[in-house]
């Protein structure tokens, strides 16, 4: 056991001051989690984490989640002495505008910031995902002599992370799965905002994580050496994740000391002055860094560099024996995709049988899943509903982490945060499959997984009414609109298979964020060509009158005639419209649809056309995608001057923005209700007749 001694008390209560001084200076911030569990950080990273502030990124290194996300400079305090690049200015600037200190740190990776939490719990689910990678890829690489991954994920949470629902949800999860290098650090200090935590928790924290199938231990949060022999002892334990129960004291030795006083407000200048005191720390300068502390941490440097050097030297051993196995390390740490992998995808053409969208993933994720190795996801129980198992995948499971695909169980929640966890670490890229309307289960992980650019895949099906008896508890109608407000999440709702499949590549080629693909549980009709212009959110499908028996706008790169408009398919299935004359010509209406609404859509103008009603068509799988195309393209799809009537089984709220104040929406600004789902849509009013009967009161 290492021995502590001034030096390690000297960083702690560095720790402890910078945060305090950081904290009164900013007038806002959570002072009392850095003074409560400064020793327990102490031990953690002068004795355990293994990581390198010269390669923040180097992919054998320790994880440290700080799921208590509020106390957030205690983890700036510790990457500024580690020597990241976190300088003592920008800890001066805590919480202030465009600074590296923000109050809740997300993910900052150039800076050492693996995740943390606002959200409490999300960063303890985030954890569990970030284990689940570990183990996932030392399955994979990992062979005799050469431990490619062997590495541990530390979290410190919080009383509120563990009474968060997803944190019970998550921690059943690690302890099914065994995850037994992951290590929480729990600051059990008996305090939240409103008070003492026996105002409303009064559970049995070890008990219910034993029950869980976890490691747990007691010990004083502020003995370096009881510290010391719990950690040690939880690495010893390799068929469970371990919790070690760290007895503190928020804002240790502080006038503020177990009072709810020093949870999330400065202490005061009189109350930071006393505690200074009571450490026989300078009143100033404020910020102050004892030169032994830097010393410390400076000699420390060229040891982790070296424990990385030693890694890179076994992975330059692991290329002369295992050559395909490092190839494909380097593609998936990278980050990227196999050459030629969007071959594989599978195209249908308007002669194959319907299909429902849900259908066409799953038979893409058949068609890709041997083509990327990369990929790994699940289904939070609905599998077969889903249609996110490729053929032949097999389960990962407790003793066995080869398999390729993941059984959250029913816990979307912590499968939105282990999503995000899994991306995180690198080397994988995830997906996760529910119903859409259990998409409001996950939304926390989903708007922090948007927040920090992770690309996850969310499978989200069941998109309407379409799936029928099931009833209105079951059927979305408000929330594609609610996904679509959250910012940089790209909402996907293809029309058919041939823009399912180009969303799945979307998706997979997308890096900066997270997507949701929405899917539906009823087959729809084959619409649109292979080569569709899903990517550019919003297309041309068919435009003006077709011509007895032609298509409509469905025959790929080259000309197909309609009426008195020629559309010319060009690269990506985008067509651009001109007058046969030479002159543009605009319809006289453009529907804009989504999804299985698409395919009426175009039953619908084939009527108007028959009224002598030039409509053209619109598929839009995609607002956000199609938001980002250029002004001119954008004009050309949805051109000034021509009424715009959008159609979607969902809430009409939000498409006033591409119809405007003249236009129309037919959508369902109600609940659904039970039956079979072709009765729903007759009795909801979603049909090519009310289309219809819309169009031309709109035209009037």
């Amino acid at each position: 056991m290492t021995m502590y001694d001034e030096t390690d008390t000297l960083i702690a209560t560095t720790l402890r001051m910078l945060a305090a001084d950081a904290v009164q200076q900013a007038n806002a911030g959570h002072p009392g989690l850095p003074l409560g569990m400064a020793d327990v950080a102490t031990v953690l990273w002068t004795c355990f984490l293994k990581h390198n502030p010269a390669d923040p990124a180097w992919p054998d290194r320790d994880r440290f989640v700080l799921s208590a996300g509020h106390g957030s400079m205690l983890l700036y305090g510790l990457l500024h002495l580690a020597g990241y690049r976190l300088t003592l200015d920008d800890i001066k600037q805590f919480r202030q505008w465009a600074s590296p200190t923000p109050g809740h740190p997300e993910r900052d990776p150039e800076r050492g910031v693996e995740t943390t939490t606002g959200p409490l719990g999300q960063g303890l689910g985030n954890a569990v995902g970030l284990a689940l990678a570990e183990r996932w890829l030392a399955a994979r690489f990992n062979k005799p002599g050469f431990d490619l991954v062997d590495h541990y994920t530390y979290v410190i949470a919080s009383d509120g992370d563990m009474m968060e629902g997803i944190s019970h949800e998550a921690a059943s999860l690690a302890g099914h799965l065994g995850l037994s290098k992951l290590i929480v650090l729990y600051d059990d200090n008996g305090i939240t905002i409103d008070g003492p935590t026996s105002l409303s928790f009064s559970d049995d924290v070890a008990a219910r994580f034993a029950a869980y199938h976890w490691h747990t231990q007691y010990v004083d949060g502020h003995d370096m050496a009881a510290v010391d022999a719990a950690v040690r002892a939880a690495q010893a334990e390799t068929g469970r994740p371990s919790l070690i129960l760290c007895r503190t004291h928020i804002g240790y030795r502080s006038p503020l000391q177990d009072t709810a006083k020093v949870h999330g407000q400065p202490m005061g200048e009189d109350n930071l002055r006393l505690t200074k005191e009571a450490y026989g720390w300078p009143q100033e300068p404020r910020f102050h860094v004892p030169p032994q502390v830097y010393a410390y941490w400076a000699g420390r440097r060229g040891e982790l560099a070296a424990r990385q050097a030693g890694w890179q030297a076994l992975l330059d051993r692991y290329r002369q024996a295992y050559p395909d196995l490092a190839a494909q390390w380097d593609l998936m740490i990278g980050g990227e995709l196999p050459p030629g992998w969007e071959a594989a995808l599978p195209a249908w053409s308007t002669a194959d049988k319907p299909l429902a969208t849900r259908s066409a993933s799953g038979q893409v994720l058949d068609a890709l899943a041997p083509r990327l190795p990369m990929l790994l996801g699940g289904s939070a129980d609905l599998t077969p509903s889903n249609n996110t198992r490729p053929k032949d995948a097999r389960a990962v499971v407790r003793d066995d982490f080869t398999g390729t695909y993941l059984h959250f169980g029913i816990r979307e929640h912590a499968m939105g945060g282990i999503l995000s966890g899994l991306a995180l670490h690198g080397g994988i890229r995830p997906y996760g499959g529910t119903f859409l309307v259990f998409s409001d289960y996950m939304r926390p992980a989903i708007r922090l997984a948007a927040m920090m650019g992770v690309p996850v895949i969310y499978v989200f099906t069941h998109d309407s009414i379409g799936l029928g008896e099931d009833g209105p508890t079951h059927q979305p109608t408000e929330h594609m609109t609610a996904l679509r407000a959250i910012p940089n999440l790209l909402v996907i709702r293809p029309a058919d298979a041939n823009e399912t499949a180009r969303a799945w590549r979307v998706a997979l080629e997308r890096r900066d964020g997270p997507t949701a693909l929405i899917l539906t549980r009823q087959s729809v009709p084959h619409v649109t060509p292979p080569d569709n212009g899903l990517a550019r959110g919003a297309y041309i499908l068919a435009d003006a009158a077709p011509q007895e028996g032609a298509p409509l706008g469905l025959s790929g790169p080259g000309q197909a005639r309609a009426g008195n408009i020629v559309q010319i398919a060009t690269g990506g299935g985008i067509g651009v419209e001109v007058g046969l004359a030479g002159h543009e010509e605009q319809p006289d209406l453009v529907l804009i649809a989504t999804g299985s609404e698409v395919s009426l859509a175009l039953d619908a103008r084939r009527q108007l056309a028959g009224e002598g009603i030039a409509a053209r068509v619109v598929s839009m799988p995609s607002w956000s995608l199609f938001d980002a195309q250029p002004a001119d393209y954008r004009a050309a799809v949805l051109p000034a001057g021509v009424p715009r009537m959008a159609v979607e089984a969902g809430v009409t709220l939000a498409w006033q923005r591409y119809v405007g104040l003249e236009g129309d929406t037919l959508g369902l600004d109600r609940y659904g209700a039970s039956g079979p789902y072709q009765v729903l849509y007759q009795q909801l009013g979603i049909t090519a007749d009310a289309i219809v009967a819309r169009a031309k009161a709109l035209l009037k």
